[in-house]
């Protein structure tokens, strides 16, 4: 009797070309039972995959079947897993791109890699319980270059909140200034200190204070 209970596999990760060309290295868990034992017995080479022989005996020869079925599995879920990785960039890391990427999809790529792999194993009578990713990233050859993309992509975003938030502050401190009469800049003035505010906010390290003596100008 063929076993309908259900059943884990686990997909080695594989290298696949996500929708923009970049290789990344992508597995996935699944969850699989035999639905229709017909159809499994007749739809699907198993005698053959298993590579039984006359002597062997009835549970050698089961577990034979098991095993060809989980090889078909196998094999169509390299097969699902590839399509639907190339339908989605890896991620967004430009900002540029509408729509669902492997990173941030989540359930939404989980469930049409379910769909894709129970399409194709309809035919031999065999369920996809769950399917879901469980490894995800960049290909050795290009994952130092992709890291320091990324690195590259967050010391700008962080340069434009330090920048718009100096500017921010710069405002406010000539507003104040000049509404509580502390002090009277004209615009040659004001435009120094706005240059000494932006250089102390903006600059990486701790700005080194110098003391004038002199007027502005000496």
């Amino acid at each position: 009797m063929l076993s309908l209970r259900a059943r884990n596999l686990d997909v080695e990760p594989i290298k696949v070309n996500d929708k923009t060309g970049n290789p990344v290295l992508i597995g996935l868990v699944l969850v699989w039972r035999l639905k229709d034992t017909y159809r499994a017995m007749f739809e699907i080479d198993a005698q053959t995959m298993a590579a039984g022989n006359l002597s062997a005996t009835r549970a050698i020869a089961l577990a034979g079947r098991m095993a060809a079925f989980e090889n078909f599995v196998r094999i169509q879920s390299d097969a699902a897993l590839r399509e639907v990785a190339g339908k989605y960039p890896y991620d967004d890391s430009d900002g540029e791109i509408d729509g669902l990427t492997l990173r941030s999809g989540g359930e939404e790529i989980n469930e049409q890699l379910e769909n894709k792999l129970n399409e194709r194993l309809a035919m031999a009578g065999i369920e996809v319980v769950e399917a879901r990713l469980n490894y995800l990233a960049y290909a050795p050859e290009i994952a130092a270059v992709m890291l320091r993309r990324q690195q590259a992509s967050a010391i700008i975003s962080a340069r434009e909140k330090i920048v718009e938030g100096a500017v921010s502050m710069v405002k406010m401190a000539l507003h104040k200034l000049s509404v509580e009469e502390i002090v009277e800049l004209d615009e040659e003035k004001k435009a120094a200190m706005v240059s000494n505010l932006l250089v102390v906010l903006c600059a990486d390290e701790a700005a080194q204070p110098v003391v004038n003596t002199g007027t502005l100008h000496h």
